[in-house]
């Protein structure tokens, strides 16, 4: 699914070391591209895109721990089950926590497939440690990182603004439902309207937890200095919109 990228770029002086493609070049990267000394400018989709060894494990690091979180999710949200009884399509507000490695995999990490890699592995995790889904997790967590992975691609995994992670988040939460809903038919006694309404449900749960709180996690770590060596270390400066 991904590539290392394992070669030492060469630094100019007055680069910025650990330059991501994704941002603006600074004043001495400009100079050496004008005297043509730096990297020629279509060189920089491939650094762009490209994995890293430093990509590869924090993306792994990330879907672990939310494998873990899904694990307890699990367990939680049997206990959640009386609170909606009076109407059971409402259980899908709270499918998000099981949605948003997709989207705050693919925010931190910026690369393709990263969405698609840390939703699977989180899923693959969660079956490890003992789920009561049992290994359709494997399945919805192709289908879930699925929907994010194609809203990140319709932008070129070049913008990664808070209606990106929106997006993202609900085409997630569409995905997830249509998988819950029609294709494992997870609940056979509902009626065609209370599926439609459970996808739907699904989304706006996606859109929040997934979209919103993964965007705005992003942004927080990116303040902390945690993702420096990542092409999301400038995620807190980066325009909202």
């Amino acid at each position: 699914m991904v590539s290392m990228k394992t070669g030492n770029t060469p630094h100019h002086p007055g680069a910025t070391p650990g330059h991501d493609a994704g941002h603006a070049p600074s004043a001495g990267t400009g100079t050496d591209q004008a005297s043509g000394n730096g990297r020629a400018s279509g060189n920089a989709a491939p650094n762009r895109r490209s994995w890293r060894v430093v990509d590869i494990v924090v993306a792994a690091v990330i879907a672990v721990a939310s494998g873990v979180i899904f694990w307890a999710w699990n367990l939680a949200y049997a206990g959640l089950s009386p609170a909606f009884a009076a109407f059971p399509p409402s259980s899908a507000l709270v499918a998000g926590m099981w949605l948003f490695p997709a989207v705050l995999g693919g925010l931190i990490i910026r690369r393709p497939g990263a969405a698609l890699f840390t939703e699977l592995v989180a899923a693959t995790v969660s079956a490890l440690l003992g789920s009561q889904f049992g290994l359709t997790v494997l399945a919805s967590g192709v289908v879930q990182g699925l929907g994010a992975e194609l809203i990140l691609l319709a932008f070129l995994y070049r913008r990664f603004t808070l209606p990106v992670a929106l997006l993202a988040g609900v085409l997630t939460g569409i995905f997830g439902g249509i998988n819950d809903a029609f294709i494992f038919n997870w609940f056979p006694e509902y009626t065609l309207d209370w599926k439609l309404i459970y996808v739907g449900l699904v989304g706006v749960s996606g859109l929040v937890i997934a979209g919103l709180l993964s965007w705005l996690a992003t942004r927080g770590l990116a303040a902390t200095g945690a993702l420096s060596a990542l092409a999301s270390r400038r995620a807190h400066q980066e325009p909202v919109a």
